[in-house]
C-alpha cells in the first residue's frame, strides 16, 4: 500500500506539471538543433490543386572505424570497420497558405555513442519508409496545429544525421524520443513561442503522452529553453513497432537549454533530467534517474569550413544488484550506477551542395560491478566516422 500510494502520489504530480505546461504556455514549432550543415534552397514546383510545393533532399553515406565493437555478431555494429548509408531522403513540403503538409521519406541511420552502429536497413524498420509526415493547419503566422508522425520536442539533436555538429548523436540523444505520432500545438508572440503535444511518447501508438517546450529569445544572439515530457496514464507493455520503449514512455524527462549564436560561434549547453518510476507492470523493481549535461558548439573558419564539438556526461541511476541493469541499459546502453563521458570533434566542408566531415569521438563509462559500455568489461570506445554526400 505504501509504494501504491507514492506511485499514485509521483503521478499526479507528473500530471500537474505537465498540465500546467499545456495550460500556461500558449504553445515552438520545434527543438532548438544546431548544425553546420545547411540545405540548398529548395526546388519549387506546382502541383495543380496543392499549389506550390518544395522538394529537398539529402544523398549521404559514411565510413567507420572503431576500437570496441558492441554490436551483436554478424551484424555491422560488430565490425571494426565498415561503410553505410547515412541519409537517402526527399523531403516534399507545402509551406503556405491555411493548410499545409510536410513529408520525409527514404532510408536514414542512426549512429549513436555509446550504441552499437546500426545498418541503415535495420534503422528504417523503427519508423517505416516515411519517418516524418504531418499534416498542419496555419490560420495565420502565429499559431498552426500539426498532426501526424512529429519530430520530438525533447533534447538539442536531431534525429537525421544532417541535422547535427556532429556525425554520431550524443550519450544525452540516446534516452530522448525521436518521433512519436499525435497532435501538436505552436504558438508565438513576441519574443516567447512554444509547443504542446499530446502523443504516443516512445512511438507507443497510445496517445497518452504530453510534451512542452517553451522558448524565449532574450535578443537575436541569445535564446533560452525549457522542455518537458511524461505520461498522462499507464503505458503499453510490449508494441509491435520496434522504435518502442515502454521504459521510456513511462519516464519523466525534463531539460534546458540554451544557445549563442553570433558571428562565427553557435555555442549550445544543456542540462536534462530523467525519471523512470517502479512499475511491476513493466518490471521495473524499483524507480531510478538518469541526468546529464552536454556542451555543443560550433565555429566557422569560413564560408566552408567549420569545426564542431560536443562534450557531454551522464550519471545512469540505481544500485549495482538491484535487477534494473536491464531497464537502464535499455535506455541508456549503460548498466545501473554508471556513468560516461564523451568528447566528439567534427571538422566539416560544404559548398554549396556538397559537404564531408569526419568524427573523432572518445567516451569513457564504468559502473562499481565493472561494467561498463553495453553492460561489458570495455569501458571506453574510440571512433572515427567519416561522411560525405550531397544536398539539393
Amino acid at each position: 500500500m505504501l509504494h501504491h500510494n507514492a506511485n499514485h502520489a509521483s503521478r499526479s504530480l507528473r500530471r500537474s506539471v505537465l498540465a500546467a505546461i499545456a495550460l500556461s504556455l500558449p504553445m515552438i514549432a520545434g527543438v532548438a538543433q544546431a548544425s553546420p550543415l545547411s540545405m540548398p534552397a529548395p526546388l519549387t514546383f506546382s502541383a495543380g490543386p496543392l499549389g506550390k510545393l518544395d522538394v529537398q533532399g539529402i544523398a549521404s553515406g559514411m565510413a567507420f572505424y572503431q576500437d570496441f565493437p558492441q554490436g551483436a555478431a554478424g551484424t555491422m555494429g560488430a565490425k571494426h570497420v565498415g561503410a553505410d548509408i547515412t541519409n537517402g531522403m526527399v523531403i516534399i513540403q507545402k509551406n503556405t497558405g491555411t493548410l499545409q503538409f510536410y513529408i520525409q521519406a527514404g532510408a536514414y541511420s542512426f549512429p549513436t555513442l555509446a550504441a552499437a552502429i546500426p545498418s541503415s536497413t535495420s534503422d528504417i524498420n523503427f519508423f517505416g519508409a516515411m519517418p516524418v509526415a504531418y499534416l498542419k493547419y496555419a490560420p495565420s503566422s502565429d499559431y498552426s496545429v500539426e498532426v501526424g508522425k512529429l519530430p520530438t520536442l525533447i533534447g538539442a539533436e536531431g534525429g537525421f544525421t544532417y541535422q547535427n555538429i556532429n556525425i554520431a548523436r550524443g550519450l544525452l540523444w540516446d534516452v530522448e524520443p525521436l518521433v512519436s505520432r499525435g497532435v501538436q500545438f505552436n504558438a508565438s508572440k513576441g519574443p516567447i513561442s512554444a509547443s504542446v503535444s499530446l502523443n504516443d511518447g516512445y512511438y507507443s501508438n497510445r496517445y497518452n503522452v504530453m510534451s512542452g517546450l517553451l522558448s524565449y529569445a532574450i535578443n537575436g544572439s541569445n535564446t533560452v529553453s525549457f522542455y518537458a515530457q511524461g505520461p498522462l496514464g499507464n503505458v503499453r507493455t510490449s508494441s509491435p513497432d520496434l522504435a518502442y520503449s515502454s521504459y521510456g514512455t513511462s519516464s519523466d524527462i525534463y531539460g534546458v537549454e540554451y544557445v549563442y549564436s553570433s558571428g562565427p560561434w553557435m555555442i549550445e549547453p544543456y542540462v536534462q533530467y530523467m525519471h523512470t518510476p517502479q512499475s511491476n507492470r513493466l518490471g521495473i523493481a524499483h524507480s531510478f534517474s538518469n541526468y546529464g549535461a552536454s556542451v555543443l558548439a560550433d565555429y566557422s573558419f569560413t564560408n566552408t569550413i567549420s569545426l564542431g564539438s560536443r562534450v557531454e556526461y551522464l550519471d545512469v541511476g540505481g544500485k549495482p544488484g538491484e535487477q534494473i541493469s536491464g531497464v537502464a541499459a535499455s535506455l541508456t546502453d549503460l548498466p545501473a550506477d554508471s556513468h560516461a563521458w564523451s568528447i566528439t570533434l567534427t571538422p566539416t566542408y560544404q559548398d554549396g551542395g556538397f559537404f564531408a566531415r569526419a568524427d573523432l569521438s572518445y567516451v569513457a563509462a564504468s559502473a562499481p560491478a565493472g561494467l561498463g559500455l553495453s553492460g561489458g568489461t570495455n569501458t571506453t570506445q574510440l571512433r572515427g566516422m567519416l561522411e560525405t554526400g550531397f544536398m539539393f
